[in-house]
């Protein structure tokens, strides 16, 4: 099951902020972040690998970890990855990124979305800029490249899977104050909805994976942003270990897991839909 021999997926958001561990088999809570680890265990099915990542080094770092386990790990030949630079909220990186994924191999079979951001505030104190920098890096981001994408996944005989992430922020209010982040994950949401039955004739699928409170490097330093004078970065992860029904945070395999099903066959019936991956936080009335 899940096999992806073979299958072009062009991910944005691959980048890695920490060494990752050698060893295929530790997966430590904290140290991977989610486009990483989509990257590597859609690599380990099978697939070759083309990123694109705002930091060159961050995504040299998940190119290594591919290339030098997945042979180990499937017993298949060595992994295909490459990375290059890309600006996902401006147009020409945009097209640059697709052109040279189509340069090199001629196709992309699935595309994964990963790229996103939060900053703090309401909308009476959240500069415009800073609502423009979100809408941009969340929400834009995904409309160029399936703007490049889609043409391409319609013209094939395969069609195309596209997964979208989101987040629990753009179903439910979280405990914190982060509007434009919301707004524009929930919109994710709703893009995806609407563009899959657009072009569920096509053969081409959209859904989106909906993470919930995840563990990941950048966690940790969201968790030093929210902290305040009365609540320490350890206390607010505890905090957030704690909303959640199953008492702990998911981490970025959680989320990479639910990426493989909507990418592969077996999903192939499965499409504007989301699997929301949180734990149990979003089906719970209890205080957040």
């Amino acid at each position: 099951m899940f096999d992806l021999t073979n299958k072009v997926v062009l991910i944005t958001g691959l980048g890695q902020k920490t060494l990752i561990p050698s060893d295929p088999k530790d997966q430590r809570k904290g140290d991977w972040g989610i486009g990483a680890a989509i990257a590597t265990l859609l690599a380990r099915r099978g697939a070759i690998i083309f990123g694109g990542n705002r930091s060159l080094a961050a995504a040299e770092r998940t190119k290594a970890q591919i290339e030098s386990e997945v042979g180990q790990t499937n017993n298949t030949k060595k992994a295909v990855c490459d990375v290059m630079v890309a600006d996902l909220t401006d147009a020409a990186s945009v097209k640059a990124l697709v052109d040279s994924c189509m340069a090199k191999h001629g196709r992309i079979d699935i595309l994964v979305n990963n790229v996103g951001k939060s900053e703090p505030g309401c909308p009476a104190t959240m500069d415009e800029a800073v609502w423009d920098a979100q809408v941009d890096v969340n929400l834009k981001s995904v409309y160029l490249t399936c703007h490049h994408v889609l043409p391409i996944m319609e013209k094939q005989s395969t069609g195309g899977s596209i997964i979208n992430v989101s987040s629990i922020a753009g179903l439910r209010y979280i405990g914190k104050p982060q509007v434009a982040y919301n707004a524009t994950k929930a919109a994710i949401i709703q893009f995806t909805k609407a563009t899959s039955v657009i072009y569920a004739a096509k053969g081409v699928r959209l859904n989106s994976v909906v993470p919930g409170l995840i563990y990941t490097p950048y966690t940790k330093e969201l968790a030093k942003r929210f902290a305040s004078e009365n609540v320490s970065a350890e206390e607010y992860m505890k905090i957030r270990d704690e909303q959640v029904p199953m008492k702990k945070m998911g981490d970025a395999w959680d989320v990479a897991h639910a990426a493989l099903f909507l990418a592969s066959d077996e999903a192939g019936y499965v499409t504007g839909q989301e699997i929301v991956v949180d734990g149990g936080i979003t089906s719970s009335t209890g205080r957040i």
